[in-house]
């Protein structure tokens, strides 16, 4: 899942660009046709947005396992933006309704009909940040999306078409595990690094967080070692445990406050402690995580927005990302967020748009 597409779009040029980005994605996802041409569909329509009612933006587009049984491969397309917002929502998402002359206004509702999930945040004077899951078969006419406990959102440094960060959720019985991991370096050898973190979380997500770390130390010997944080939720005991080793960060919210949770120096795959301390925290239904690498700034600020906190964990992190860089503070990593929230299986495409 590695390799990540991201482009600025501040003239009309850019809008083919992201429609080209939206099939390449699908091409490496191995969607078939009708599922590529949903995914152009909403690239070209995010683009033609950002341009004619946020002055320019920029898509990102990932790949990610595909949820429930994982089988398979989704595109994950974002829009981001620090344009004048809008007001209305649920208004903007009908047909017909568009600010800009001369326009059908049928984009963003056309989104939200073809997406697998379509989740959109905005914020009058801050922007607006929607992201759009492409899933590999459609779920049905009708169909309705889950949300989802886990999202997050990559980008390469330079924009680059391969990134060293990679992060993953995997259910095993009752438990839910949400691993970030930041391959040392740069380019395809960080890449191979947090991929096999990734895959090796897949065989060993039944275990503790240290546990799991250790399974990890020893399947990223071949490579040259990621930081890596492991985050996992025990419902029964409504509990999160967490561990990390190397320069992942990591922020809890729990009611009204922010905690950071540290994890221990080292390099999973070349320099492991010998003791791996593990913080088990309470796990409520108001409780939110955010794991990100060292590519976001290190004073980042949480967001306190109880909207933006209730909406898909995919538009946390996204918004976490655009909000903690601008033109001034250019990252000089590549760049992970990723976030976890309480599970709440129900099913809508978003019910706070």
């Amino acid at each position: 899942m590695s390799r990540v597409w991201e482009i600025p779009v501040h003239d009309s040029t850019r809008v083919r660009d992201a429609r080209i980005a939206a099939r390449e994605a699908c091409g490496e996802a191995g969607l078939a046709a009708p599922r590529t041409a949903i995914a152009e569909l909403v690239a070209t329509e995010l683009a033609t947005n950002l341009l004619k009612h946020a002055g320019g933006g920029r898509m990102v587009a990932n790949l990610v396992d595909r949820p429930g049984d994982g089988a398979g491969t989704s595109v994950q397309l974002f829009s981001l933006d620090n344009g004048p917002g809008i007001a209305d929502v649920a208004t903007a998402l009908r047909d017909g309704h568009s600010t800009a002359p001369g326009s059908l206004g049928a984009g963003l509702g056309s989104c939200l009909r073809s997406a697998s999930a379509f989740h959109l945040y905005s914020l009058p004077g801050r922007g607006t940040v929607a992201t759009a899951r492409i899933d590999p078969e459609p779920g049905g006419r009708g169909a309705r999306t889950e949300q989802l406990p886990a999202g997050g959102i990559t980008v390469a440094l330079g924009q680059a078409e391969q990134c060293g960060d990679a992060w993953a959720w995997v259910r095993s019985g009752t438990l839910l595990t949400l691993l970030l991991a930041d391959g040392l370096g740069h380019g395809p050898k960080a890449a191979h690094a947090s991929a096999a973190a990734v895959a090796e979380l897949r065989r060993a997500a039944h275990l503790p967080p240290e546990d799991i770390l250790r399974r990890l130390h020893t399947a990223l010997r071949p490579t040259r070692g990621a930081a890596v944080a492991v985050a996992q939720v025990d419902p029964e005991r409504a509990e999160l445990r967490f561990a990390g080793v190397g320069n992942v960060g990591a922020r809890l919210r729990d009611g009204e406050s922010w905690t950071s949770l540290v994890s221990h120096p080292g390099i999973v795959g070349a320099y492991f402690p010998a003791h791996v301390p593990v913080r088990r925290v309470p796990w409520r239904p108001d409780s939110l995580l955010v794991l990100h690498s060292d590519g976001l700034p290190s004073r980042w600020a949480p967001p306190e927005d109880h909207r933006l906190l209730a909406h898909d964990p995919s538009v946390v992190a996204a918004a976490i990302l655009r909000d903690a860089g601008s033109p001034a503070r250019p990252v000089r990593d590549d760049t992970s967020v990723a976030v976890l929230a309480p599970d709440r299986r129900t099913g809508t495409h978003d019910s706070r748009l």
